[in-house]
């Protein structure tokens, strides 16, 4: 996949789309060491001053453990015909054995974090990871939010300041100079 190096200001992406449609691929751990696991729930903005991807994970998933014990992560968005692929890494756990031996990705070293990104990535993201928070289910407004939890296995939310981007001219806002 051929990608450039993108500045914040010149990422344009349809955010809820790009989230409930496309779906991402969030990675943590090292080239020698990492998991990666399919995620539909998440966001990017700004928050502190600096740009950000907030992802989730809940605790009995084997990314958890990456996540909390390094700290970058990347998020990787590819072509549809990935999306089997993701779907692979999404419903399998890397626990279990190597599920990324059963897809077409191909990991590769990041530019600026120790997880790794992928060869076939239309969009790379690189993050450092800022802060962190447990989901806290007596917070939730909307009652029918629970049905996400029957197991209470509420999410852990990890925000990254965005510290690299790469991607394929789809994702590049041409109005922004």
């Amino acid at each position: 996949m051929q990608r450039h190096a993108l500045t914040h200001d010149q990422l344009s992406v349809a955010g809820t789309s790009l989230w409930l449609n496309q779906w991402l691929l969030l990675t943590s751990g090292t080239m020698e060491r990492f998991n990666c696991m399919t995620v539909a729930w998440g966001s990017i903005g700004g928050m502190w001053g600096k740009p950000f991807v907030q992802v989730v994970v809940r605790p009995t998933r084997y990314t958890y453990e990456f996540m909390e014990q390094y700290a970058s992560f990347s998020v990787c968005a590819f072509p549809t015909e990935y999306k089997k692929d993701l779907s692979i890494l999404g419903s399998k756990s890397g626990r279990d054995g190597d599920k990324l031996a059963e897809t077409a990705l191909t990991p590769e070293a990041a530019s600026r974090v120790e997880a790794p990104t992928y060869k076939e990535a239309e969009l790379s993201i690189e993050c450092r990871k800022l802060y962190w928070q447990d989901f806290d289910p007596t917070h939730f407004l909307d009652p029918a939010l629970e049905k996400n939890y029957l197991n209470k296995d509420y999410h852990r939310a990890y925000f990254g300041e965005i510290v690299a981007l790469n991607g394929s001219n789809a994702y590049t806002d041409a109005l922004v100079k």
